[in-house]
């Protein structure tokens, strides 16, 4: 089995909108890491389980997606608690949505909300 990953770090900001937040209920930044890995068990023509390349094209252009923005106002979280949870899993749908790879058969995000919490998604792709 083959693995590839990529990691990024950002800053974005959000409130929780569960019964009784207590202080994260205000608006608030975290510094999320996240980490996206593919797994396979065999490699492409060009001995690649994904092309690098375009893992790091993919991810730079979601995190700018989300980075200095408030989770909360992103139609992604329109009806969800902005939660590390669910803020994972989307990261995983919309990077699944620009990268196709062919021998990855699936992929892992594990993402930090500063040095606190780590949550894990993942999915047969």
């Amino acid at each position: 089995m083959y693995s590839v990953g990529v990691s990024r770090s950002f800053v974005a900001q959000h409130y929780l909108t569960v019964p009784d937040p207590g202080p994260e209920g205000t608006l608030h930044s975290h510094h999320y890491t996240v980490e996206a890995t593919f797994r396979g068990p065999r490699l492409d023509e060009f001995g690649y389980l994904v092309d690098i390349d375009d893992v790091n094209a993919a991810i730079d252009d979601l995190v700018e997606r989300y980075r200095d923005e408030t989770l909360n106002d992103l139609p992604a979280f329109e009806g969800l608690n902005p939660s590390v949870e669910h803020f994972a899993r989307i990261f995983g749908d919309r990077l699944c949505e620009s990268l196709e790879p062919e021998t990855a058969t699936e992929l892992r995000v594990a993402m930090r909300e500063d040095d606190v919490a780590r949550v894990v998604h993942e999915r047969a792709l």
